[in-house]
């Protein structure tokens, strides 16, 4: 970071102080993340990428709608908010860059967890998330990515890249493009719930690595990344749950064989959720949640393999076919979901009668 940047940034917060020390923080691949030292007091400062988010201005009045309904106090944990320059904006320009500021919460981040009771904990974050903001209208909220999760929407971009597709037809791929045609039923599933579901303030990413966890990794303090909060369901939340945290393997691994469902952590995730929304949202909504699993791994099968179609346009690669073999990684996981439904409704069956529902 150049020094004139930082003289922009004493003038927009309106800093008197050349003690500033800041250093490059974190593994987010988005935005450039420092740790920022003013006088003693740490913040977070990013360097926003308006080439993903094009609507900046959509998150700042997200941010500012949940500001006003929210009370810090309703949450064990913290959800840090941009800090407002002089002109009370979270944005600031400067030096050509758009940069926003967060105050610094302790605690360790984690890109995978080990065990049953630390999915629990983190499922809980996120629905009581979902819980804090049930009074809100969503709909107030602007996409900042539209049709980010909308699964018919999805189906459309594949069919297009299937009319003229910009790489060869190989085995493999004729193998996916089949196998997503044959998943397109859930497609309708989707469009039922999306017809009598009510929409949720949702965070639309609940990746771990979105939790700040304390050391010991017994409670969370902090819930990040609120770039994606919209309007969504709340089986979105826990379905990108399960896809990154009930994996016995991650995204990347071509393991074919050994990528399955790890039903310990699948329950724990599902007793988080279960224990904070039961009696909080209608029963349907709650039924909805295993669905959430299948389809946002669907989705991201999908997206991948239209991304390989494409040529690789989206996504980063290291090879040409990295998008095909995530696209083969989901399409594993989804497989082993499903088979294992009557064991999940088994789950939710156990937790219903624990909770007295």
């Amino acid at each position: 970071m150049n020094e004139s940047v930082l003289d922009a940034l004493k003038a927009a917060y309106g800093w008197e102080t050349d003690q500033i020390k800041h250093r490059r923080f974190g593994s987010g691949h988005i935005h450039k993340t420092y740790l920022l030292t003013v006088d003693g007091q740490v913040y977070i400062l990013q360097e926003f990428n308006d080439k993903v988010f094009s609507l900046p201005e959509r998150i700042s009045g997200n941010l500012a709608y949940l500001m006003e309904q929210f009370d810090p106090g309703q949450l064990p944990f913290a959800l840090p908010m941009p800090v407002t320059n002089r002109e009370g904006s979270f944005f600031t320009r400067l030096d050509g860059g758009l940069f926003r500021l967060f105050p610094f919460v302790s605690g360790i981040t984690r890109d995978a967890i080990d065990q049953r009771g630390q999915a629990k904990i983190a499922a809980e974050a996120f629905a009581r998330f979902i819980q804090v903001f049930l009074p809100a209208d969503a709909r107030q909220l602007k996409d900042t990515i539209p049709h980010f999760h909308d699964l018919e929407k999805r189906y459309r971009q594949f069919d297009t890249a299937l009319l003229h597709p910009k790489v060869s037809l190989d085995r493999a791929t004729k193998e996916m493009i089949d196998f997503y045609r044959e998943k397109s039923e859930l497609v309708d599933k989707y469009l039922y719930y999306r017809s009598q579901l009510p929409l949720r303030v949702t965070h639309n990413d609940t990746k771990i690595n979105n939790l700040i966890f304390a050391e010991n990794l017994e409670r969370v303090n902090a819930l990040i990344d609120l770039d994606t909060i919209m309007a969504g369901f709340v089986f979105f939340d826990f379905g990108d749950l399960v896809r990154t945290v009930a994996c016995t393997r991650d995204e990347s691994s071509m393991e074919w064989d050994s990528i399955d469902v790890d039903m310990v952590k699948y329950e724990g995730l599902l007793e988080g959720f279960y224990t904070v929304l039961a009696g909080e949202i209608g029963s349907e909504e709650l039924e909805s949640l295993p669905f959430g699993g299948e389809m946002m791994t669907l989705i991201m099968g999908v997206r991948f393999l239209t991304d390989h179609l494409n040529r690789n346009v989206y996504y980063q690669v290291q090879y040409p076919e990295q998008n095909l073999h995530r696209a083969q990684n989901q399409a594993a996981l989804l497989d082993a979901l499903i088979g294992k439904r009557a064991a999940i409704n088994a789950l939710e069956e156990k937790l219903r009668n624990e909770l007295s529902l």
